[in-house]
């Protein structure tokens, strides 16, 4: 008996420009999507590292990795997730725990709102069936690797913005009219 392991894949996103974020909504998502991960880790942490092998999984998102505009404090929290998921991967380095990081792009769910959609379509966003992340969560857990960004371009981008972050800064103030049109409520 005991725990092996953990997925952190509770999330929520609110799809607004910041200025227009209610705060109420700010602090839950802050609270789903960073808090609560790092809370149940601690608190499963002591179980984990005492098991032959344990894993923690984080599933985070693409845009942990990208600051895109109309989705600022959702960035915010997966990037948080993201860099908690590295710091204590390398605090566990030393144990039988391995703590991984996955980060999805656009899925097809309840998730993203009818207007999410449509900015997506409008940019010419790919979104992910659901069955294919899932798929790649069980893959993640099953070939002991510790990151995997999922979607082309995404994955190009995500090391862009890594290294030249004006260059995909500045191609995504090329839409940020059109990015403002859709996040109006």
């Amino acid at each position: 008996g005991g725990i092996d392991g953990i997925v952190n894949l509770a999330g929520i996103l609110d799809f607004a420009l910041f200025a227009q974020q209610q705060v109420g909504l700010l602090e839950k998502m802050i609270a789903i999507n960073l808090t609560a991960p790092i809370l149940l880790t601690r608190l499963l942490l002591d179980e984990l590292t005492s098991r032959e092998e344990a894993v923690i999984l984080n599933v985070g998102s693409i845009f942990g990795s990208i600051g895109h505009p109309g989705f600022t404090a959702y960035c915010a929290t997966k990037a948080g997730l993201m860099r908690f998921t590295e710091a204590l991967s390398r605090e566990l380095a030393d144990t039988s725990v391995r703590v991984a990081y996955i980060a999805p792009r656009a899925t097809k769910t309840k998730l993203n709102d009818d207007r999410v959609n449509a900015l997506n379509k409008d940019l010419g966003n790919k979104s992910d069936n659901p069955e294919l992340v899932a798929d790649q969560i069980v893959a993640m857990l099953e070939d002991n690797s510790v990151l995997r960004y999922l979607g082309w371009p995404e994955k190009l981008f995500v090391r862009l913005n890594a290294l030249l972050p004006r260059v995909v800064g500045s191609a995504l103030s090329k839409n940020l009219h059109k990015i403002k049109q859709h996040a109006r409520r």
